[in-house]
Formats: C-alpha cells, sequence, structure tokens
C-alpha cells in the first residue's frame, strides 16, 4: 500500500510558480539566457550594517528561539510602526516577530474560528492555500479595476466567515487601499466576529505621492492583524523575519498557537532584523533602485500597447494584456523574458512583471520584448 496524501494537498494543482521554475530550467538546459520577472522575489544586496548585524550576533550557544520574540525587536517593531504611521502599539501585547509573514499568512486559519475564509481574487495564492489545509471554504471576493482594485464588502454574506485578508499595497496589482476602506472593513469585523487580516508586505515600495498607509491606523484595532516583513523592504528575502501586529487577544492567540508548531525567527536574524526596522536610509536607496527598473522597462511596455492597469505602489507592474495574455506571455518566455501570466493570480487577460532583475536587464528585457514586437 502506498502512503496516503492529505485529500487538500492530492487535491492540489501545482504551485503556480513551480510551472515558472520547470520552465525556466528548460530553458537553461537549452542555452536561452533568462531575465525572469516571474517570481516575486527581491535579489538586491541586503545592506552591510544588517550582514555585519548578524554576524555580530553569532554566539557559541544557540539557545531555541522563544515564539513571542526578543524584547527589543518587538520595541523595534513598535518604534518603527509610531514613526513610520504615527500609532501607538504595546510591544509586549500588540506585536509579535514571525518567521517572515508567508508561514504566519498561511498558517492564521489555524487559529481562529469560523467555516470560511474571505479571499480577494486576484491575489497570492497562499492566502486559500492556508484555509484550505485548515479545512475552510474559500470565498472568493472579486477585485476589480472598475473599483480600484478594492473589493466590494457591502454585496458578501459574512455569515462563517472567520478571516478576510485584505493586501494592499496589493499583489499583483500595485493597488493602494485608503483609510476610509479599513475603517469600514474593521467595523464590518466587530459586526460578524471576524479577523480583518492586512497583508502588507510592501508597504514601503511606492513610486508616486505619499507614502502608503497601513490598517494599523484604524482607530479601533479590535479584530485587527496586520502582518510585514522585512524581506521587500529591506532586500532580505532569506533572512526570514516578519512580524503580526493589531488586537492583543488576537496576538495572545497567535503566542498560544506559535510554540506548538516551532516557528520563531532564529535570534542572531532577529538581531539583524532590530538593526533593519531602525534604519530607513537603506528602504530610500531599495526604492530608488525600483524605480530606475520601472523607467527603464514601462516605456517601452505601454509603447507596444500594454496599459499599466495597476497602481504606483509594490514592485509590480500589472498591465493590461488582453485576450492574448498568455499567448504573449509564453512569446517572451521563449525569448528568455519571464513573466506571470494574470490567471496565476485568478485574472486571465494581464501579465505580473515583477521588477526584480537589476536595472540594466530591465533595459537589456525592454531591448528584447521591442524586438518581438
Amino acid at each position: 500500500m502506498s502512503v496516503r496524501l492529505s485529500p487538500v494537498l492530492a487535491g492540489l494543482g501545482t504551485y503556480p510558480f513551480v510551472r515558472l521554475e520547470q520552465a525556466r530550467a528548460r530553458l537553461r538546459a537549452a542555452g536561452v539566457d533568462i531575465i525572469d520577472f516571474g517570481m516575486g522575489e527581491p535579489r538586491e544586496e541586503t545592506p552591510a550594517f544588517i550582514r555585519e548585524a548578524l554576524a555580530a550576533a553569532i554566539t557559541p550557544l544557540a539557545p531555541y528561539p522563544s515564539a513571542v520574540g526578543l524584547p527589543e525587536l518587538r520595541g523595534a517593531i513598535a518604534g518603527w510602526a509610531s514613526r513610520r504611521f504615527g500609532v501607538d502599539l504595546d510591544p509586549d501585547t500588540e506585536v509579535i516577530p514571525t518567521l517572515g509573514s508567508k508561514e504566519a499568512v498561511f498558517a492564521l486559519a489555524n487559529v481562529f474560528a469560523g467555516d470560511v475564509v474571505a479571499v480577494p481574487t486576484p491575489s497570492y495564492p497562499v492566502y486559500d492555500r492556508g484555509a484550505l489545509f485548515a479545512g475552510k471554504a474559500v470565498l472568493e471576493l472579486p477585485l476589480k479595476e472598475s473599483n480600484g482594485w478594492l473589493p466590494d464588502l457591502d454585496t458578501v454574506d459574512w455569515s462563517g466567515v472567520g478571516v478576510l485578508w485584505l493586501n494592499y499595497p496589493n499583489n499583483p496589482t500595485g493597488a493602494r487601499a485608503p483609510l476610509e476602506f479599513y475603517e469600514h472593513a474593521a467595523a464590518l469585523a466587530r459586526e460578524h466576529g471576524f479577523v480583518l487580516a492586512s497583508d502588507e508586505a510592501y508597504s514601503e515600495l511606492y513610486f508616486e505621492g505619499d507614502p502608503p498607509i497601513s490598517a494599523l491606523q484604524i482607530a479601533d484595532r479590535s479584530h485587527l492583524a496586520v502582518f510585514n516583513t522585512l524581506s521587500k523592504r529591506s532586500s532580505m528575502p532569506g533572512y526570514r523575519s516578519g512580524f503580526v501586529a493589531g488586537d492583543p487577544d488576537i496576538v495572545a492567540a497567535l503566542k498560544k498557537y506559535r510554540p506548538n508548531v516551532g516557528v520563531a525567527p532564529l535570534e542572531f536574524v532577529q538581531r539583524a532584523a532590530i538593526a533593519a526596522w531602525t534604519d530607513e536610509a537603506h528602504v530610500e536607496a531599495v526604492r530608488e533602485r525600483y524605480r530606475a527598473k520601472r523607467e527603464a522597462l514601462l516605456p517601452t511596455l505601454e509603447a507596444l500597447g500594454l496599459r499599466n492597469a495597476g497602481g504606483d505602489a509594490t514592485f509590480f507592474l500589472w498591465l493590461d494584456a488582453g485576450p492574448d495574455a498568455e499567448a504573449l506571455a509564453a512569446r517572451w518566455l521563449e525569448a528568455g523574458v519571464v513573466v506571470a501570466p494574470g490567471s496565476f493570480f485568478g485574472a486571465p487577460g494581464y501579465l505580473r512583471v515583477a521588477l526584480v532583475p537589476p536595472p540594466e536587464a530591465c533595459a537589456r528585457a525592454a531591448e528584447i520584448i521591442r524586438g518581438l514586437g
């Protein structure tokens, strides 16, 4: 008798970006030079002062890290939230460090009651996969360009919903959410008893106007859990360091849950994270580098009739490519330019371009795309 898989795992299709990796492997084997805009993985160098802080924190003894995180890290996160968003967080009751944000996002549905998790579409695939592995049903909330890529919360049947996921600045569209939208979502969460989970991984990447706001800025943070990470802000994807902040009851529940699954950042990573959260100069440099990439590529795409249909935040371009989007992505792929079709996120007709290659590679990709016509 062969081993039996979880029916959830058995029923899942291949994770979309695994399909891209398979395509990349085929192209490499054929000797094709690849410029990869598919995966949203930062490829910027982690600043030296962060690496130095990590190295200095490595000690002869390496005890298990506490699931609640170092007090100094919780304080650094609260201090950053105060400077960035003008909010006061109690580092002991309203903040918990996490192993990046992906694992915390995936696990959230295990912690709270409710048979349904409401998930925007298009969206990051981990929201619904976490829900399914927790035995919950997924309620898709369509995001439409005509509504600024915000879900219509007034048409939702909230009965049975335990978690509502929001993600702004949004992956894949780059859209932002206004404070009044967060206030409305939070009021619904309090009325119907669900958790409002706000994934803000891209809050520090934007190209125009004022910085994006946070759901932490709403007047009443009960029922609210905000997720953020150093992966994008500080070019630290492999360090796996993030946090959840918000309602003390939610943080307390996570403190009870997380020791059972053994997820906590290593102490020397937490020391590096303290350094990262307390410096803004390197974040400004990161933003400018992504701006240079955007300016190297976007004019060519627009000249070819691909409309930038998204917002001005994140490091993604969200392009309206019409019914030929999949074919266009396949054509670029064979030329070595990898992008993610919108169908990966539940939105056929669009392309997502992750501005993660260096600026010179973005310029080279623009030349290749122009040559393809």
